[in-house]
């Protein structure tokens, strides 16, 4: 009989297979995106904050908002775009080599044949 709870053995990957990184423009476009969107949104509770919280006119809100919204921009995209390149070297939980999909279709079709 059949040990149940012997480990069973890792698959052995194709030497011809590579996980792909991000290449680094990659990451900065991301990086940028992703803070426009961020800053945008952090523009505008600062905006809001600013002109129901405080004495100041609109253009004072408007400059107070802006400069802190550039700041909050520059320093987070800085810390997102290293984060996001120390992340892309680490290979644990890369999933996605090449002919990932086409394997998946082969395995898909093989099952559907044999119903």
């Amino acid at each position: 009989m059949a040990n149940i709870y012997a480990k069973k053995p890792e698959p052995v990957a194709d030497l011809d297979e590579k996980i792909y990184r991000d290449s680094p423009q990659r990451s900065l476009i991301k990086a940028l995106t992703y803070r426009i969107a961020a800053s945008s949104v952090m523009f505008i509770v600062f905006f809001i904050i600013f002109r129901s919280t405080t004495q100041r006119n609109m253009y004072e809100s408007l400059s107070d908002a802006s400069i802190i919204s550039v700041i909050d921009f520059t320093v987070k995209l800085a810390i997102y775009y290293f984060h996001e390149r120390i992340w892309s070297g680490i290979k644990w939980g890369k999933y996605w080599k090449r002919n990932y999909w086409a394997r998946r279709a082969w395995k898909r079709a093989y099952r559907k044949a044999h119903r």
